[in-house]
Parts: C-alpha cells; sequence; structure tokens
C-alpha cells in the first residue's frame, strides 16, 4: 500500500511533464541567447529552501542583449517570496567582484503552459559574441509537502520536494548539473534522471549536455526534515516615536508549526523524560534577534505575563530566547505578544533637505521563520507632516490616525503590509516626514493649563460662598 501511495505522486508528474514538453518543446523566448553552462543548488536544510543558480549565458545573435529571462512553472512562482540577481563585473586580486541587477517579473503572449517569466536587466547590453557571468538567489516557502501528513509524537517528519532535475529555461543550456542538499543523510527515495549520484546528504542531477529549451523533468525527493516548521501566520509590529528620546516596539504574533500534524495523545511526561527521542520534529524555544540597547523587554500571552525568557546582550546585538506555556507540534498554535524599548538616537536622522527619518529593519526578529503576512505600524509623533516609506522592495502602503494619551489632532501612522516574508528581508527602510520642534510643547502646556486650572478651580471653590444664609 505505500508504495502505492508513492507511486501516486510520480504518475502524475510524469503526465504534466508529458503535456508540458508536447505544447512547448519548440518554444523559445530569445534565441539569440544560449547558456553555457548553468549549476543550480538546493539547499534543503530548513522549510525556507533557498536556490543558488550561476549562469553563464552568450549572445549568439547580432543584437546587443539588454536581459536575460528567468522561467518558472506557474504553480511555483507564487511560493518564490524573494528574487535577487547580480553579475560578475571583473577580477581585482584574483577576488571576482558583483554587481546587483533590477529582476522584475514579465509577461510574454506565447508563453507555453502559463509558464511565468522574471526578467534580469543587466547593467548593459550583451553585445554579439560576449558571454556574462550571472549569480541568481531565489528563495521558495511553503514548497515541503509532509508525508505522512500526520505523525505520532515519537515518529520523525518526513517531506517531499518536487522539482525538475533539467532546469526550466526559455534558453538552450549546453551544460547543467543540480546538486540538491538535505539536512541529513536518511534519504528515503529520490527520483532518479541519470546520470544521479548520492552521497551523504548530497544528491546530483547531471551534468547534462545540450538540452533544448523549456526542457523539464520532474523529481521528487522523499527525505527527512525534523527542523522548525516554524510560520508566522500573521505579525503586526507596531513602531511608535516619541521626540523624547524613546522607541517603543510592539509585536503581536500568531506561530503556528506548519510540519505534520501531530495525531494521538501528548504525553508530557515522555517529553521530558526523553527529549532526544520524543517531539524530535517540535519546537519549544523562539529565538528574537533585537537591536543592542534593547531595555524594557516584557513577553506575555492572553493568560498573562511569561517568565521563561533569556535575554542576552551586548554592543552589537540582542538575542532573546523565549520559551511559549507548551511545546509546538505539528498544526499546534501559539499567540502572544513582545515589547522593549529603543533608544531614540540610533534610529532617528535628519536629511539634507531638514527632514527626519525614521531607519530601522523590516522583516520579522524571529530566526529562520515565515510570515504568511506583515504589516508595519510606524506611529509618528503628533504633528507630523507629510510622511513618505521607501522601502528596498515592493510592499502596500496607506496611512492611519491613531489617538493616544493628551492628542488633540491625532498621530500619523504609516502602514506597510507584505506577505510571504522570510528573513532575507530583513534589511533597513526608513519612513521620513517633517515635524516643527514647537509641537513638542503641546503636551507640556496642555499639562500645565490642565493643573492651572484645576488649581484656579480650587481657589475659587474655597473663596466663593455658597451657601443661602449671609
Amino acid at each position: 500500500m505505500d508504495s502505492l501511495h508513492r507511486a501516486a505522486p510520480v504518475t502524475l508528474s510524469l503526465l504534466f511533464l508529458f503535456a508540458f514538453l508536447s505544447s512547448s518543446s519548440f518554444v523559445s523566448a530569445s534565441p539569440e541567447i544560449q547558456i553555457l553552462n548553468a549549476e543550480r543548488r538546493i539547499d534543503l536544510t530548513s522549510h525556507v529552501i533557498r536556490v543558488y543558480l550561476t549562469l553563464k549565458v552568450e549572445n549568439v545573435g547580432k543584437t546587443p542583449a539588454p536581459e536575460i529571462l528567468l522561467a518558472f512553472p506557474p504553480t511555483e512562482v507564487d511560493r518564490v517570496a524573494l528574487l535577487k540577481a547580480q553579475a560578475a563585473a571583473g577580477k581585482k586580486k584574483k577576488k571576482t567582484t558583483y554587481l546587483p541587477l533590477d529582476v522584475n517579473p514579465k509577461e510574454l503572449p506565447d508563453a507555453p503552459n502559463g509558464t511565468k517569466y522574471f526578467a534580469i536587466s543587466l547593467i548593459s547590453p550583451l553585445g554579439s559574441g560576449e558571454t556574462a557571468t550571472i549569480e541568481v538567489l531565489y528563495i521558495k516557502t511553503r514548497s515541503l509537502e509532509p508525508f505522512p501528513a500526520e505523525i505520532s509524537q515519537s515518529e520523525s517528519q518526513l517531506v517531499y520536494y518536487r522539482d525538475t532535475a533539467i532546469i526550466l529555461s526559455p534558453y538552450r543550456i549546453k551544460q547543467q548539473v543540480t546538486f540538491v542538499k538535505t539536512p541529513s543523510a536518511k534519504v528515503e527515495s529520490f527520483t532518479r534522471v541519470e546520470p544521479t549520484k548520492s552521497a551523504g546528504m548530497e544528491l546530483k542531477y547531471g551534468p547534462y549536455e545540450d538540452r533544448p529549451p523549456y526542457s523539464f523533468s520532474p523529481v521528487i525527493v522523499h527525505f527527512e526534515n525534523n527542523n522548525a516548521f516554524a510560520v508566522v501566520e500573521e505579525l503586526v509590529r507596531e513602531i511608535e516615536v516619541s521626540h523624547w528620546g524613546n522607541l517603543q516596539v510592539t509585536e503581536h504574533y500568531k506561530v503556528v508549526h506548519a510540519g505534520a500534524r501531530h495525531k494521538g495523545v501528548f504525553s508530557r511526561v515522555e517529553y521530558q523524560s526523553r527529549p532526544s527521542l520524543s517531539g524530535v520534529s517540535s519546537f519549544k524555544h523562539l529565538l528574537l534577534r533585537l537591536p543592542p540597547k534593547v531595555h524594557s523587554v516584557y513577553y506575555r500571552d492572553n493568560i498573562g505575563n511569561i517568565s521563561s525568557s533569556h535575554l542576552r546582550t551586548d554592543l552589537r546585538k540582542s538575542e532573546l530566547e523565549i520559551e511559549p506555556r507548551y511545546p509546538l507540534f505539528g498544526g499546534w498554535k501559539s499567540t502572544f505578544v513582545i515589547g522593549y524599548g529603543l533608544p531614540l538616537e540610533d534610529f532617528l536622522f535628519e536629511s539634507s533637505d531638514d527632514r527626519r527619518y525614521l531607519n530601522f529593519t523590516f522583516g520579522s526578529p524571529l530566526a529562520e521563520v515565515v510570515v504568511d503576512k506583515l504589516t508595519i505600524k510606524v506611529v509618528l509623533p503628533e504633528g507630523s507632516k507629510d510622511p513618505s516609506a521607501v522601502v528596498p522592495f515592493e510592499v502596500e502602503q496607506h496611512l492611519e490616525t491613531k489617538y493616544s494619551y493628551l492628542d488633540v489632532v491625532g498621530r500619523t501612522v504609516v502602514v506597510l503590509e507584505k506577505k510571504n516574508v522570510v528573513p532575507e528581508h530583513n534589511v533597513h527602510f526608513q519612513v521620513y516626514y517633517t515635524f516643527k520642534p514647537i509641537f513638542m510643547l503641546a503636551e507640556p502646556l496642555m499639562l500645565a493649563s490642565t493643573f492651572f486650572l484645576f488649581f484656579m478651580a480650587c481657589v475659587a471653590y474655597l473663596h466663593i460662598d455658597l451657601s443661602i444664609r449671609k
């Protein structure tokens, strides 16, 4: 019965392969480009899959080529969270330097079977007969399928990974090879596309010679992966800026274990007495990498404060290790809130045009997690005008208004939203705004006026005779 279950996905993949090849074998996006050598390395050691692709391309046409196209199957492109490219610029002291390249989605009218494309814009068009080396990194999420889908407390987690041994490309590839790295040497099965080699924690597909455009050869790797499949379904980060010298950050988390679902009864006695064997696919600790000089750290859930946390700080970084009230198995969820303060002078600066800007990190401070939906709210001081955000990738932006203590007109809130966020999105972004220092006196004057009016009311009450008799 188990062999029948394993054969079913392979059969479906072969049917897809036949349909794909039958309609796309003779389609090419650009006959003027060919790939002399392609090397791909797929890292499966985590549930965040990183693919490193090195392409050596040649222009065999007569006209310059301004861009290089990358092709993805329609079912895979939605799982690509990040795609970056860089080109080798030259050699200095035996070290190759690289320059970043712009990457943007591109639509082609004759795309076979819904193939999706990304266009890598070259720094200068590739002339006839010229070659270039391009390094590509793309990160995929939700690409590991637990099989079996349910496991008991004492079982290890096995997952499927589906891909193609032949790199999908709109160009002819003269030579190519693919390396697949697994987290352990325990590989249950894998598809063979000769030549295929297996050694320890690495599979090698290829080298394959002279493959036509849109070649496709599906493979499935079934292996053990007990790493923490921690996924944040929703994260709301609120960064409140106060010109009185403090930056307050509050983060609301909804975390789920996205691996194989837990079946049966959970035994805490067995979990604690046999930690190396019981619950190997679960996780009970989460690590947050925070900025240095963090203070006033707290950690709580719906019940109240949680004391099982450890904070380590130094001059360069701070690490907060937290432990939920219970370990998380497949399908289990946890909701909690983390808050901390930071010195304002490390994150707020003035630009050359007399505007102020907040420089902070995007993404989640949790290590090696995927965030399905991230919302960042930057609460500016009351009186701030003309806010604008600069983020190095595409996000959704809008403005809100928040009322707090002693506010009159409310505080402007810059809201940034992004889906499918990975650790590589933890880069700096800026929020610019204008602010007149006179507005800093609004709250002190309001407090002084309130106390003065209260004092005058007390004095008037003591000196006024409200009795009927004289």
